[in-house]
């Protein structure tokens, strides 16, 4: 980790997870690459889907590729900023000590 670097990718919240994650769209082949950090030292999920981003199509790929990645039902991944960005804040429903000890454990290595 950068010096000065936050770890902060995963955030407990009352009833969910919160993670931060940097789509590309269109690429070669659908892939978690692990965890970045951005110049200021910002952690975040760093993700490659091949759809392209036109209608919410790359949006759906993460969070479906996620989903299959933590076995979770795709339900339980929500969208809730970036919508229209790279840089996207998506929820994860469920219980947080369970959720944060989960995502943490699979947690791909770059």
């Amino acid at each position: 980790m950068p010096a000065g670097a936050s770890s902060s990718w995963l955030r407990r919240r009352a009833d969910c997870v919160r993670l931060t994650v940097r789509l590309t769209p269109r690429a070669a082949h659908s892939a978690i690459d692990g965890i970045a950090f951005d110049a200021g030292g910002e952690a975040y999920l760093a993700v490659r889907v091949t759809a392209p981003p036109d209608g919410g199509k790359a949006n759906a790929a993460l969070i479906k590729l996620l989903a299959r990645h933590w076995r979770l039902p795709p339900g339980d991944l929500r969208l809730v900023a970036g919508a229209s960005a790279r840089r996207k804040v998506l929820e994860v429903q469920g219980p947080p000590e369970r959720l944060l000890a989960e995502l943490a454990a699979s947690e791909p290595s770059r």
